[in-house]
């Protein structure tokens, strides 16, 4: 890996993370994530079925040996509620890294930012790898780094929205100030604002709605991979500056004239 993404002292050749939900089927989940190429899964551990054993749920149609898991605390809705269910998906996964998710108003899914700030102090304190998502929100984003957080995890626009980049300006800014991997969550909605974040130097994406409810998920899955490429790719590359004038493609130096002269 000449390129990699490191999170946390590892690497990964993927800079696109996937979900594991609202997928119609387990099969269209699998395949699709397969096709993503992408190496860290996040998984809701509140909406596991964790009282029959016997029944398989989503942590059994993977081989964890090849992917890295990123529990997340999906569905609490306080600090406190966030912070026991990473106590429990550490029982569940084994895995101390966890996704923070602090959400108090299932209507419009937007994080809590206080409620974000106190959980990941709590969990950073007791040993977590705390990828936390938030708005794009530059200073909340450097208060999380500055305890120890893993990553900081804007949103793009609400979750499952597929609205895009609405706060791309913010979202700049964070990358700018920031020295842990920034990485765009939510919102995404096609792979051309996937290539775009990675373009303006986001290190990954995150993305479940778009690639879950696309008429052919594989397919979808597939795209993300390729966009998220092309954008890593252009940025490493460098773009052209902006000018308010057109410039000249062709030399103008020594062009013959019309009269000849």
């Amino acid at each position: 890996m000449s390129d990699p993404l490191i999170i946390a002292g590892k690497e990964f050749s993927s800079r696109l993370m996937v979900g594991t939900g609202r997928h119609r089927t387990n099969e269209e989940m699998v395949e699709s994530i397969e096709a993503s190429g992408a190496q860290i899964i996040t998984v809701a551990i509140r909406r596991l079925d964790l009282d029959n054993p016997a029944e398989k749920n989503i942590l059994d149609y993977f081989d964890w040996d090849k992917y890295q898991i990123l529990p997340n605390t999906a569905g609490s809705k306080t600090a406190e509620e966030a912070v026991f269910t990473a106590h429990l998906a550490r029982e569940v996964t084994g895995s101390d890294w966890i996704k923070l998710e602090v959400i108090p108003h299932a209507e419009y899914l937007l994080p809590d930012p206080i409620g974000t700030f106190e959980a990941a102090k709590t969990l950073v304190d007791e040993g977590f790898t705390v990828l936390p998502y938030i708005h794009a929100d530059p200073v909340l984003a450097l208060r999380l780094e500055s305890i120890g957080c893993a990553t900081v995890m804007p949103l793009g626009s609400a979750i499952g929205s597929g609205q895009g980049l609405q706060t791309l300006d913010e979202i700049k800014l964070i990358i700018r100030q920031s020295h842990v991997p920034v990485v765009v969550d939510a919102g995404l909605g096609v792979p051309s604002e996937a290539a775009t974040s990675l373009e303006a130097g986001a290190d990954a994406v995150l993305v479940n709605t778009a690639i879950a409810q696309a008429e052919d998920p594989k397919l979808m899955g597939e795209a993300f991979k390729l966009g998220v490429q092309a954008g890593r790719m252009a940025y490493n590359a460098g773009r052209i500056a902006n000018r308010l004038a057109g410039v000249p493609s062709s030399p103008t130096e020594g062009v013959a004239s019309a009269t000849g002269s």
